[in-house]
């Protein structure tokens, strides 16, 4: 439930629609973030686009089911609605093939988003959305009017739309940035063990003149390097379905508990943890659950 209270969190990026083997799902990294944003009683506000096409006006009424608010979506005629192919292997990892030129390449923004942006606690955005010039451009003038918010970046590397001058940028512009070990050791160009995954965070905030560091390191745990101290959380054994969106959803229990102020930073972690496991032992990235007064998972029916 949301209440009075809840930040306002503007999720920025792309929508789409991930075709798996098991059919179409609701998807986007900053969609995601910001289904899980809700699930924890946050007030999450997607930013996006979609084409005046069936598959569109679908996502919109799929976002609105989830409770999401769908005011800010540009309904773009003459572009199509975002897709994506997902390949699982056999261990759940997934790959991506992205159809470019899509409306979400194409974010119209409001003269109404100035106030919300202005009253807003965080903007979530990531890699992905900014491969347009005028994306870019978008995201410079709501960063320009949301700055009471907290800038958090979602790293979320998507070859071919990765190139290391926008991702600097990009995390140049972050109070907070999330990645995984992987993209880390990208970056750095290293190779860094889980002793050395601390060092790494201390390295990338020194180059971004960023304090806040997360690093998720999947079966290994997860790191937060905060205002200069490290922080560690352990991950649990799951059986993995696959991996989509369970990044976003860590990312989500990051920032709800950052924005909080309520909890440890090492409980942060294990809560986002605890929720990424979740999705990932889930199909999708978007599985039905509640979250208890006590931080617990609840899923119907069980």
């Amino acid at each position: 439930m949301i209440h009075k209270t809840s930040p306002t969190i503007l999720c920025f990026g792309e929508v789409l629609w991930d075709s798996l083997p098991q059919g179409l799902f609701p998807g986007g990294a900053p969609i995601n973030v910001a289904y899980h944003l809700k699930q924890l009683g946050d007030r999450a506000i997607p930013i996006t686009a979609v084409g005046n096409d069936f598959l569109g006006q679908e996502l919109v009424q799929r976002l609105r089911r989830w409770g999401l608010e769908t005011d800010y979506i540009s309904i773009l005629p003459h572009k199509l609605t975002g897709a994506v192919q997902v390949q699982v292997d056999a261990k759940g990892s997934a790959t991506y093939t992205i159809i470019e030129d899509v409306a979400w390449d194409w974010i119209e923004l409001s003269s109404e988003l100035e106030e919300v942006a202005s009253q807003s606690r965080a903007l979530v955005y990531g890699t992905l959305a900014q491969r347009s010039k005028h994306n870019r451009q978008q995201l410079t003038w709501l960063m320009e009017r949301a700055l009471k918010a907290l800038k958090v970046y979602d790293v979320n590397l998507r070859p071919p739309f990765d190139s290391p001058e926008l991702v600097w940028q990009l995390a140049k512009k972050a109070d907070v940035i999330k990645l995984n070990d992987d993209e880390l050791q990208k970056l750095l160009g290293k190779t860094l063990g889980r002793d050395a995954l601390e060092s790494g965070a201390q390295e990338l905030a020194a180059i971004t003149g960023c304090s806040r560091v997360c690093i998720t390191a999947g079966a290994k745990g997860a790191g937060l390097l905060l205002d200069g101290n490290w922080f560690w959380a352990e991950s649990e054994p799951i059986t993995v379905a696959d991996t989509i969106g369970a990044g976003d959803a860590f990312l989500a229990a990051l920032v709800h508990g950052l924005l909080a102020g309520t909890v440890s930073p090492h409980d942060v972690l294990e809560r986002a943890s605890r929720l990424a496991e979740f999705v990932a032992s889930n199909a999708g990235a978007t599985p039905h659950y509640s979250i208890s007064a006590e931080g617990q998972i609840q899923v119907p029916g069980k």
